[in-house]
């Protein structure tokens, strides 16, 4: 057991050397003596689990350090810290269990993992004492889940709401600055290698969703996976949208939002909404900013009030850049024999379901330009107990559009309103239908 004045190396062992990996064993080799200086101890690399010897890689290994045997290498006695930056369920999730088993404190950057069975990896990082830390597992380098967990561990997080893959948020910028659809956005991601070959986590909100999970977890310290959170990705987002939401002094953004919602009766529990989906939000608001394949996540708290943490959210240097923050502090940790905060899951809060969630609903509406459609229109929101915030016809004739944005109301209502529509003899077709966020009532 190390003791604060012992100086022995602590040794550590990286799974996965792909364009997070690299990055990783890059700084540990190039920052070795300010990492010893922050440390007390330096930090030297044990291996580094590869599926091939042969591949190409961003970064040189020292000879002798790599391996195809993940399951030894996390086993080996002399390995002290373990960096698991290979993704996916398993065999990651198997690797990072044995090494909590023989010892080590585990960093990892998988976010699809700890959102899908976080509270196992807690629970057996709890048995044996040790750490298990994961920012780099959302938003890049931006340091949001510390905060959260920490810096507003004396506060009540109400609610978090961030852009927090940067693939979408580059191809929906592109569709509002140039006019691009979204296939040809697409492609351009591809091309700068924003977008992977198959984009369908990003682009269908998977990637998101995982990240909102955490995030609620954190914020309202209740657990919350990935299958608990409504997700929508961005396919369906369309030029028209986009100019829907130009017209009024909006921007398009794939947002994920978690909020603490108050008993829906007195004496009740409080719950907790999880979703990712497009919404219009006002370009007057901190996250329409964010532009190309930045991230950014908005905290609003009772005592702080409103925070925003902002810069790269992918990557392998910005993402490597918090691992190597979370690897400083187990190794600290590891050496004065303690560990960092454990899971907080002491509120148990249930997760509302995505009908019962507040929202509010732009709809853009092709009618019959005649007498009484208006009234008609109003009268289908007002049946379901949907009032209307803004009415707008734009166009004549065949080009005739009613523009609706409505209060807030609950998800349901607002969808049953939007299917009620749909049946109505005067309408020709909804062509669009988007939530609307970051305005107050």
């Amino acid at each position: 057991m190390e003791t604060a004045g012992d100086q022995r190396p602590l040794r550590v062992a990286v799974l996965g050397c792909g364009s997070v990996g690299s990055q990783v064993v890059r700084l540990l080799q190039d920052q070795s003596g300010d990492l010893a200086a922050r440390i007390g101890a330096p930090l030297e690399l044990a291996g580094v689990a590869v599926r091939r010897l042969d591949a190409a890689r961003e970064v040189e290994v020292p000879p002798g350090l790599l391996t195809t045997d993940a399951s030894g290498l996390v086993a080996r006695d002399d390995v002290d810290l373990v960096v698991e930056v290979i993704g996916g369920i398993e065999p990651a999730r198997s690797l990072i269990l044995s090494a909590l088993e023989h010892g080590c404190s585990v960093v990892t950057a998988n976010k699809a993992l700890l959102a899908e069975d976080g509270p196992t990896l807690f629970e057996a990082a709890e048995k044996v004492g040790r750490d298990l830390y994961y920012e780099a597992a959302v938003a890049g380098a931006i340091p949001i889940l510390r905060p959260l967990r920490e810096s507003l561990a004396g506060d009540r997080v109400t609610r978090v709401i961030g852009i927090v893959n940067g693939t979408t948020n580059f191809i929906l910028d592109k569709m509002d600055t140039a006019g691009s659809g979204f296939a040809e956005a697409l492609e351009e991601a591809q091309e700068l290698g924003y977008a992977e070959a198959d984009p369908t986590a990003d682009v269908e909100g998977f990637d998101a969703a995982a990240k909102a999970a955490i995030l609620a977890s954190l914020a309202f310290h209740s657990r919350v996976t990935a299958a608990d959170v409504h997700r929508e990705g961005i396919t369906d987002v369309t030029a028209a949208d986009m100019a829907s939401a130009r017209a009024m002094g909006a921007v398009v953004k794939l947002l994920a939002i978690a909020e603490l919602r108050p008993p829906n009766e007195p004496g009740g529990e409080e719950t907790v909404a999880v979703r990712v989906h497009p919404a219009m939000i006002p370009r007057s608001h901190p996250l329409a900013s964010v532009r190309e394949a930045y991230n950014a996540v908005f905290v609003e708290s009772e005592a702080a009030g409103q925070l925003m943490f902002y810069g790269p959210g992918a990557g392998g240097a910005p993402t490597a850049s918090a691992v190597l923050g979370d690897l400083v502090t187990v190794a600290r940790n590891q050496r004065a024999s303690t560990r960092g905060m454990v899971e907080s899951a002491y509120a148990d809060r249930a997760v509302l379901p995505m009908g019962e969630t507040v929202t509010r609903y732009h709809v853009a509406i092709d009618v019959d330009d005649r007498t009484g459609v208006l009234a008609a229109v109003a009268a289908a929101f007002a049946e379901h107990d949907v009032s209307l915030r803004t009415v707008r016809q734009e166009g004549r004739g065949d080009d005739a559009q009613l523009v609706v944005v409505s209060h807030e109301a609950t998800d349901a209502a607002l969808a049953a309103t939007v299917a009620h529509l749909q049946g109505m003899e005067m309408v020709r077709e909804i062509s669009s239908v988007m939530r609307v966020e970051g305005e107050s009532e």
